[in-house]
């Protein structure tokens, strides 16, 4: 059998794999959320809070989405003609035209005229951010952490350009197979380092200090059977007004982060329900399935783009000769510009689905319904969420149920407990 052939056994075998543990481990089934809940609790919210909310996102969409249809257009205008080709080879050229120069420099040179151009919705979203009260970063701190991003984007971009040009180096005929085991083990590498070495690039972490707090959450851990080492603080309110809480990481580099802002703003009981949320996460092992999916989609991604990228018409169109060329970077990132948009319904859809569970098992876990209700309408009022968006945006975009949902999810869970 050809590599082709292989090729397209492997990316045959991976999709099943990706299906199969997406079917078996993302919660399709959806916890109760009665639509005449929603509308009920639509109704207890301030209606000033509302008109504020929606306002606040309609004053954002426009920057989004333009952001997004721009960023297709740039990928599309540098990847299917020779103009992206032609920047590789040009930013290659002060280092001799070296193949590892065109990899790292031009392929960076390709995903930051990208940025550059989609820069002004970004500054656009600020703006917005700051007038509605969000942003309290001020736009010296917005530069400074936008050059951050950039500046770590960088690195890991320059690593991954670095190894994957150089597999195709030393195996041009099977390098798809050693690109695509590549792939999977940075996704999982990231997994494990992100949260020890970039997140305190932005932000400022330390433990919660000893109290009541922090001894219930530990309690509430134990008692759920996850093992958390601490929960930590992030000094978020350097930046935003923001109310949140997340975990990430695996194993020893597993952490439940909460926001200083949240502290500030909610009672202990809906910090209760927050990390509640946050332990179902780690209770479901939500960031391996993650990881394990992303690793997955990464393999599969590779190898896909090996055969679309083979394509004639595609490669004429881009002007070069061979997918494996380092000026092919543009159309490999038109590909998979167009691939994400594609997909992003359905990642929305299984993120609203893993984030439905953990809320279902907050409330099992704290029993506390109404906590878990006040903490939706904080979070709402203080993050100007819109409570019940528009159902194409919801579909497209949401990764999260909305505010309605959550309520509507917790007066039912009341029902069934008999409160």
């Amino acid at each position: 059998m050809t590599p082709r052939g292989w090729a397209v056994l492997t990316l045959v075998g991976l999709t099943v794999a990706l299906v199969v543990t997406a079917v078996l481990l993302i919660p399709w089934q959806r916890p109760p959320a009665p639509r005449a809940d929603q509308l009920a609790a639509l109704g207890d919210l301030p209606a000033d809070q509302v008109a504020r909310s929606r306002e606040f996102r309609s004053a954002l969409r426009p920057a989004g989405w333009t952001a997004l249809a721009v960023g297709l257009l740039v990928a599309l205008a540098l990847g299917l003609t020779p103009l992206g080709s032609r920047l590789v080879e040009l930013a290659g050229r002060p280092f001799g035209g070296h193949w590892a120069a065109q990899a790292v420099v031009g392929g960076l040179a390709v995903v930051l005229v990208a940025d550059l151009v989609t820069l002004p919705f970004a500054a656009w979203r600020q703006s917005v951010l700051t007038r509605y009260g969000l942003s309290t970063n001020g736009w010296s701190g917005w530069t400074v952490d936008l050059l951050k991003s950039y500046a770590v984007s960088a690195v890991i971009g320059a690593v991954a350009l670095l190894g994957f040009y150089t597999v195709i180096r030393l195996s041009p005929r099977w390098w798809w197979a050693f690109g695509a085991a590549g792939a999977a083990t940075l996704v999982v590498l990231l997994s494990f380092v992100l949260p020890v070495l970039v997140e305190p690039v932005f932000n400022r972490f330390t433990p919660m200090e000893q109290g009541p707090l922090r001894t219930q959450l530990v309690e509430m851990a134990a008692r759920d059977g996850v093992p958390v080492r601490d929960v930590l603080v992030a000094d978020a309110s350097r930046r935003t007004r923001a109310v949140n809480a997340y975990v990430s990481g695996l194993g020893p580099t597993r952490r439940v982060v909460v926001y200083d802002t949240l502290l500030r703003e909610a009672t202990p009981a809906e910090v209760t329900a927050v990390v509640a949320h946050e332990l179902g996460h780690a209770k479901d092992r939500d960031v391996a399935v993650g990881t394990l999916t992303g690793a997955l989609g990464a393999a599969a991604a590779v190898i896909a783009l090996y055969l679309l990228g083979s394509s004639g018409p595609l490669l004429r169109l881009a002007g070069v000769d061979s997918v494996a060329q380092p000026r092919a970077f543009p159309l490999l990132i038109a590909l998979v510009t167009v691939a994400g948009l594609v997909s992003a319904p359905v990642q929305a859809l299984m993120s609203r689905r893993v984030e439905a569970r953990a809320d279902a098992h907050a409330l099992a876990l704290t029993g506390d319904p109404a906590a878990f209700e006040a903490m939706q309408r904080r979070l709402a009022g203080i993050n100007l969420s819109d409570p019940d968006p528009p159902r194409w945006e919801y579909l497209y975009s949401a990764t999260h149920p909305s505010t309605v949902e959550r309520m509507a999810a917790a007066r039912a869970h009341a029902r069934e407990a008999g409160r």
